[in-house]
């Protein structure tokens, strides 16, 4: 029997103990992964250890009706903004895009932005947005921009405004 053929033989039987020992110890219903044996229950470290408690209930919880489980964030609110063609006498223009990116088909109103002394030269449509306040600007007429809208609008101003959203109510 030559060298190559005896390194097969061998490499061949490794791998069959391997396996065996694998199946002996049960791992073979965990897929033969070996998980490292630390403190836990049942003296091994599972997904199921005192640091991760889980609470089992004997019968399923039910939704309560008349509770909608959708909710939005902040975040679910995206406020794009970028420069585009001056206006004829050279002042900037911007253009701003807010997204309502809820996943869960979730209506956001009284959408109100950080938006410090917002103002533009060229007139915006007070409907789609307005500054009420310092830092307090209402997109929208505070009606509902639903799951997936967008609402667009540009300003003319020497610099760009930063946008921020500061509150929203889901409805």
């Amino acid at each position: 029997m030559n060298r190559r053929s005896a390194v097969a033989l061998a490499s061949s039987i490794v791998v069959v103990l391997l396996i065996s020992l694998a199946f002996l110890n049960d791992l073979g219903k965990k897929n033969l992964l070996i998980e490292p044996t630390l403190p836990g229950i049942n003296g091994g470290w599972n997904k199921f250890s005192p640091n991760r408690k889980l609470l089992l209930l004997e019968t399923p919880m039910k939704q309560p009706e008349g509770i909608i489980t959708e909710r939005c964030y902040k975040s679910d609110l995206r406020i794009n903004q970028g420069p585009t063609p001056p206006l004829p006498n050279g002042i900037p223009t911007y253009t701003v895009e807010i997204v309502n990116m809820c996943v869960t088909g979730c209506n956001i109103s009284n959408i109100h932005l950080k938006c410090g002394w917002f103002s533009s030269v060229r007139l915006i449509n007070p409907t789609i947005f307005k500054r009420l306040s310092y830092d307090d600007c209402l997109v929208n007429d505070g009606n509902p921009l639903v799951g997936g809208a967008t609402m667009d609008f540009q300003y003319a101003n020497t610099f760009m405004y930063p946008l921020s959203v500061s509150s929203l109510v889901c409805t």
